[in-house]
């Protein structure tokens, strides 16, 4: 007679499988796939000047560009091992690795933003496009009746290299790509002549016009 093993933390409520059950061999599978993340258990190492705080669920990196935090569950362990931070999963189940990958990938941000910041460069290209600083804000005219003014939030920087190439900067990499998201969302480029706001080195598929598609 066989002997029911239950599976560690991934039966339901202390359920057991057969040992030779499909179901018991699916399960046993799904723990040997399930326990590493590539991403997830890389150390993240801590730049110089930078100091990082570990309490309460949260993760908090003070460097030389300022000061961020970020949350994490409560299915993960976070500690850090002189200086290093070290993220680890507390419980094997599905969904975890995706996971582990993803708050490593969001402390490493972190951690390295507020040492070395986060950057992305647009360019403009069309007739009469051009960006330009006032102050603060970029003012940005592409076609329209009006001029677009964008003021950039706390945090992050915009310059403008030229009259066609704009650079956004900050330690918080969500935000500096929001914000250069936003600023190419005023005048996508279009596929005919390519005219709007690309990302820098970004490939825009062109397309034949009318006339040029009859005339072939």
């Amino acid at each position: 007679m066989n002997t029911l093993r239950p599976l560690d933390k991934l039966g339901s409520q202390g359920t057991q499988f057969c040992s030779y059950s499909p179901a018991y061999r699916r399960q046993a599978t799904l723990i040997d796939k399930i326990g590493m993340s590539r991403i997830g258990k890389q150390p993240i190492e801590i730049p110089q000047g930078v100091t990082v705080t570990i309490e309460g669920g949260t993760v908090s990196a003070k460097g030389p560009l300022g000061e961020l935090s970020v949350e994490y569950p409560s299915d993960f362990n976070v500690r850090q091992e002189e200086q290093e931070v070290i993220v680890a999963a507390e419980h094997m189940r599905p969904g975890i690795p995706a996971q582990w990958g993803l708050y490593r990938s969001l402390i490493a941000n972190v951690v390295n933003g507020v040492a070395n910041g986060f950057e992305k460069r647009l360019e403009i290209q069309g007739v009469g496009y051009r960006a330009e600083m006032k102050g603060n804000d970029l003012v940005l005219n592409l076609g329209y009746s009006h001029p677009i003014t964008i003021t950039p939030p706390e945090g992050v920087k915009i310059q403008t290299e030229g009259n066609n190439v704009v650079v956004v900067s900050g330690a918080d990499k969500q935000l500096v790509g929001q914000v250069a998201a936003d600023i190419r969302a005023t005048r996508k480029p279009e596929p005919y002549k390519g005219k709007g706001v690309r990302y820098q080195g970004e490939y825009v598929r062109s397309k034949q016009g009318k006339r040029a598609a009859s005339g072939a």
